[in-house]
């Protein structure tokens, strides 16, 4: 079961932790994409990883990494029948000009992740543990 996530919830458990909750938090998102979107041949990096390649490149493969992620949420939305609006470019677009707004748009950028994903694996419970309570009842 892919777990439901509070884009503010990790926000103060971020702060309160001084940033420990949030590396856990993207860690932990990053195996559930793989699993909701398993099957369309790409692969999202483990958090650890983003964190290490982001610091060797002064903080731009966070950015692709990012931008990755919101298109693949796009791309795996309409096999839950879902639609999204914003794709990679609109949150790195976010993440880029929000570094203008005292850094308010990166904020912005992961709410949007935090919010396509979270439609995505309501569908994926509905579907997937639906499809197994009914073969166990049969």
């Amino acid at each position: 079961m892919i777990k439901h996530r509070d884009f503010v919830t990790m926000v103060l458990l971020s702060i309160i932790t001084c940033g420990i909750y949030g590396i856990v938090f993207w860690y932990n998102y990053s195996d559930d994409m793989n699993k909701v979107c398993y099957g369309d041949g790409k692969e999202t990096k483990n958090f650890l990883i983003v964190i290490l390649l982001s610091i060797i490149t002064c903080g731009i493969y966070g950015w692709i990494w990012y931008y990755g992620v919101g298109n693949r949420l796009s791309e795996n939305a309409p096999r839950y029948n879902l639609r999204f609006n914003e794709d990679g470019t609109t949150v790195l677009l976010w993440m880029l000009l929000g570094s203008l707004l005292c850094g308010l748009g990166t904020f912005y950028a992961q709410y949007i992740l935090v919010k396509n994903m979270n439609a995505i694996a309501d569908t994926y419970n509905n579907n997937f543990f639906n499809n197994t309570q009914n073969q166990q009842n049969q």
